[in-house]
């Protein structure tokens, strides 16, 4: 099978998969409604209560968990390509914890942001996940050849276990209903009732996903070593830096909508490498549209698992991701 054929299948299946849990999820919850009744105009939205279960509590939210499932599941694609750790997710350098330190911050501090209607927790966070971004790049960029995988990877991880440190003393000077609200927070939730969220978070994605479709050959030559990438004309240093940077705006962008959703950027990539393949022409469309359709089937089960009482989706992708990431150390021991 030739690759354009083998992306227009792969692209045809995933996307019939997305499309048809985007549009069935806002149809599913503890309270049925009727769509007739829902899109029907004669009837004033203040009085039409299925109008406004559709669009106000359950189409926002749909539309979230696919935009999030498929940043979070194409950031670990890129991130893993990038390390060449199939280990490798999202947050592996430190973007949700310094993401997840902002919001702590904003909530903690009830600090407030007038701008365009845009809520202070998200902004935060994204600001956050900027400024991880910026301490780990700058660590690893001083080497004279490309940037340093190894000090990429050492870095995150201690500046996830220092922000961590902070974040935990943050919560210690909050009181009971903010360390509430930040405990929430971290465990990601879908929970948003308006479209404003999206609107300010789609254009960082948007950016990040025109660089993903520019990475599928870099990432192919760079799983093949620097060296090899090079001999065969690649500027790895730059495209490292495409890599790193249009990944980590990904995830900054998805937390500061949803808060930290493990284990998707490990789970998708995986499981979609074990139906089309290695080959990142294929792998990344592919990842990003199974990973909106996984994140939005875990937000149905996170609504209707304990009905009436919605669980966070981060709950419930963490009771699935474990269980496949222990799977997984075992499959590569």
């Amino acid at each position: 099978m030739t690759v354009r054929r083998r992306i227009a299948t792969a692209t045809i299946g995933f996307g019939a998969l997305a499309l048809a849990a985007v549009t069935l999820a806002p149809l599913v919850g503890s309270t049925s409604i009727s769509l007739a009744r829902a899109f029907d105009t004669s009837i004033p939205f203040a009085d039409n209560t299925d109008a406004q279960i559709f669009f106000v509590a359950r189409l926002p939210r749909t539309l979230a968990g696919a935009i999030v499932g498929a940043a979070l599941a194409t950031a670990g694609v890129i991130f893993q390509g990038l390390l060449r750790n199939p280990l490798a997710t999202p947050f592996t350098l430190g973007v949700s914890s310094g993401a997840a330190l902002g919001a702590m911050l904003a909530i903690t501090f009830d600090w407030t942001l007038g701008i365009a209607g845009i809520s202070a927790v998200p902004a935060a966070a994204f600001v956050g996940g900027a400024i991880a971004v910026t301490i780990v790049y700058s660590l690893a960029r001083g080497y004279r050849r490309g940037l340093s995988t190894d000090v990429l990877l050492l870095a995150g991880v201690t500046l996830n276990a220092f922000f961590s440190a902070l974040i935990l003393c943050v919560q210690y000077f909050a009181d009971f209903a903010d360390a509430y609200r930040t405990l929430r927070w971290l465990m990601g939730d879908l929970d948003i009732s308006s479209y404003q969220p999206i609107i300010a978070g789609l254009p960082l994605l948007l950016v990040a996903f025109a660089i993903f479709a520019t990475l599928a050959r870099p990432l192919n030559l760079l799983s093949l070593g620097t060296d090899s990438a090079e001999t065969r004309g690649l500027a790895v240093t730059t495209a490292q830096r495409r890599a790193f940077f249009s990944a980590s705006l990904a995830t900054g962008a998805a937390v500061s909508i949803a808060g930290p959703i493990g284990f998707i950027g490990i789970i998708v990539p995986h499981f979609v490498r074990l139906i089309v393949g290695a080959d990142h022409r294929v792998v990344l469309p592919a990842s990003a549209l199974f990973g909106a359709a996984f994140l939005v089937g875990c937000d149905v089960l996170s609504r209707t698992i304990m009905a009436p009482v919605e669980m966070p989706v981060g709950v419930i992708t963490a009771l699935i991701g474990g269980p496949f990431f222990l799977w997984l150390l075992v499959r590569k021991a």
